[in-house]
């Protein structure tokens, strides 16, 4: 887990830039503080800041391979051993180091792109390629790693931060970069930017599932390598239903034996849910010391703390708990933001950023439950298909006077939601989990909004390629574009990485996807047809050897924050400050933001999710666009091993 900087020239003059390449990489430096080193040669500029998790004496980067290549690799391949064997049987390869960052280079050199389709794990990497003057790129499947890029006249640069792309814009001749519009109604829509967007115009990602080729003075050329599909049938019976609980339980404790694999402690996140729980207990089976961190607040229904520990206890296994307090929520908010690169409106990164910060004071590597939701069909607006199932039944021109009817009922009376959900189709009503405003409540806010951008510019393609799935497996494939790789992979790579942390997701590998692909509805949700089933019921069925039986069953919760609470009370004060400040009118009808929070102030309306978007893209503006908020960035001080 580091951080890369690689920059193509257009005009053969890497040297003159390496000095800038360096300068960019420091603002970087959080993601890799045991080394930071650059190599050159006339087309291309390589930096790149380490955190040493395997084989910490030689796997130094930039990494030279054959005479040929040179690498910068972003994060761990887990099945590295493996495929170092099978290299060495099959060509007769030559390492040089025992890490796994060589291994990718050599699969690269013998297999060529296809390589990339080998790998399990989660990566952003850029091999330079001085024989062929190609630079050769890829992104992990699921979007763990990110991987943004700029291009300007003077060439084209990557890099694990946009920060380090901004530092870097003039040498590229990129010029002022600037508001991207569109991608600012997107993230108050969703509360994130989604890909392959940034909220600068001339900054993209690279999109989870890529691979690509660049040339000198050239534009990349981008091929998509990871395309998931959901394709269960029906089981038989119970002896196939048992073959497959058998199948997900082997294939997550293999998993988790692979992301296991480190020189450094690897340690693990734990809530009170049944992923992390999981995770943690087949963790201990191969460290019998692991160390399990959670995090809550001290108000009643916005912790799990009591049910976290009591799972840490009935695995066997040493916890340590963070409590965070809504003054240190303000105080710390513009360094987390600052570490985000673009807005992220998720109340849960803000524990997280703290959770992490306590972990790495003990371990160096932890493992966490991200991505089981998405696979299995963990989340409760999975059921909704269930309960509209009887709309689909009704005549179009009905629905659509149920839909009229609905926005005649009061706000707040039951079932008007119902009613209105139920008029629409799948793909007009299913954002993906975030839904911050509707389409069209931006009208008297956003100063730029058009009417003609919709939640369906960025959902539209992912529910053509599900098209003929059933509703939840659709609902499943826009969030793994969406919702997975736009808030929940962002907030746990920047956060932990702001604390040179590294996070490993073994849910979200490759061959745990293709058992949960093989998943069919009836063991996704199970049970009533009203919508209030059993979600993930095949994973908890695979996992009752393993977790306790008080998580089992339980309904997670995450790391929830009261910020409809304090924004009503301690933070009130805080957040009338960010707005009369900030220097956003011309984007934000700011009065109208005022008379929000007023009025969520005085009650009974909850504003507090629209609130804190608006909040952190306010904070967000004010450190990487005014200039005016500048929080003070501390300067990582870790020992090279934990």
């Amino acid at each position: 887990m580091c951080g890369l900087l690689g920059l193509l020239t257009a005009r053969a003059d890497a040297p003159d830039l390496s000095t800038a390449v360096t300068s960019a990489l420091h603002c970087a430096r959080h993601r890799g503080p045991d080394e930071t080193d650059e190599w050159h040669d006339q087309d291309v500029v390589l930096g790149f800041n380490r955190l040493s998790i395997i084989d910490l004496d030689l796997s130094h980067q930039p990494l030279r391979y054959a005479d040929r290549y040179t690498l910068l690799f972003n994060g761990e391949v887990y099945n590295y051993l493996e495929l170092r064997e099978q290299l060495i049987a099959e060509h007769g390869a030559e390492f040089a180091t025992q890490g796994d960052g060589e291994v990718v280079v050599a699969a690269y050199h013998y297999w060529g792109k296809d390589a990339v389709r080998r790998l399990r794990g989660m990566f952003a990497f850029l091999i330079w390629d001085e024989r062929e003057r190609v630079l050769f790129g890829a992104r992990d499947p699921f979007g763990i790693k990110p991987l943004f890029v700029l291009t300007g006249p003077g060439g084209t640069a990557f890099s694990s931060e946009k920060k380090s792309l901004q530092e870097l814009a003039p040498s590229l001749g990129a010029g002022a970069l600037s508001l991207d519009e569109p991608a600012l109604q997107h993230y108050l829509l969703l509360q994130y930017v989604p890909e392959p967007a940034t909220l600068h115009r001339e900054i993209r990602r690279i999109e989870s599932g890529t691979m690509f080729t660049l040339r000198p003075g050239e534009q990349p050329v981008t091929e998509r390598y990871f395309s998931p599909v959901f394709s269960a049938t029906p089981l038989a019976g119970p002896t196939e239903r048992d073959r497959l609980y058998r199948r997900i339980e082997d294939t997550l404790r293999d998993s988790v034996a692979k992301h296991m694999r480190a020189d450094v402690t690897v340690g693990a996140f734990l809530s009170g849910g049944i992923d992390s729980t999981a995770i943690a207990a087949l963790a201990k089976e191969h460290n019998p010391n692991l160390i399990t961190f959670t995090t809550g607040f001290e108000r009643e229904g916005y912790s799990e703390v009591d049910v976290a520990a009591e799972s840490a206890e009935a695995i066997g296994v040493r916890h340590v708990v963070r409590t965070v307090k809504p003054d240190e929520m303000m105080e710390a908010l513009p360094l987390i933001v600052w570490y985000l690169d673009d807005p992220v409106a998720d109340p849960a990164l803000v524990p997280l950023w703290f959770v992490a910060r306590e972990a790495r004071q003990h371990v160096k590597v932890v493992l966490s439950g991200e991505g089981a939701d998405e696979l299995f069909g963990g989340y409760t607006i999975y059921r909704e298909p269930l309960s509209l199932a009887p709309f689909e039944k009704v005549p179009g021109s009905v629905r659509g006077a149920l839909g009229q009817l609905s926005r005649r009922i009061p706000e707040g009376v039951r079932g008007k939601d119902l009613l209105r959900r139920g008029a629409l189709s799948l793909e007009q009503r299913y954002y993906g989990n975030a839904r911050i405003f509707r389409d069209g409540e931006l009208a008297g806010l956003l100063r730029s909004y058009d009417p003609r951008r919709s939640h369906t510019d960025i959902t539209a393609q992912w529910y053509r390629q599900s098209a003929g799935w059933d509703p939840v497996s659709r609902m499943q494939h826009v969030d793994l574009f969406t919702w997975l790789r736009g808030d929940i992979l962002v907030k746990a790579d920047k956060m932990t990485m702001a604390n040179s942390l590294e996070l490993r997701v073994p849910f979200l590998d490759p061959e745990v996807f293709a058992v949960a692909a093989d998943i069919p509805l009836t063991e996704k949700i199970y049970g009533r047809t009203d919508g209030s089933g059993t979600t993930k019921y095949a994973l908890r069925r695979a996992l009752e050897n393993i977790v306790p039986a008080h998580v089992l069953n339980r309904r997670k919760l995450g790391f929830p924050v009261p910020i409809r609470l304090w924004l009503r009370d301690e933070m009130y004060g805080w957040a009338d400050d960010i707005i009369t400040s900030s220097q956003t009118d011309h984007l934000l009808d700011l009065p109208a933001v005022r008379r929000m929070l007023a009025e969520h102030r005085t009650g009974p309306v909850d504003h507090s999710r629209r609130l804190w978007t608006l909040l952190v893209f306010m904070l967000w503006h004010g450190i990487m666009v005014e200039d005016r908020i500048r929080p003070e960035i501390p300067e990582p001080a870790y020992p090279v091993q934990v």
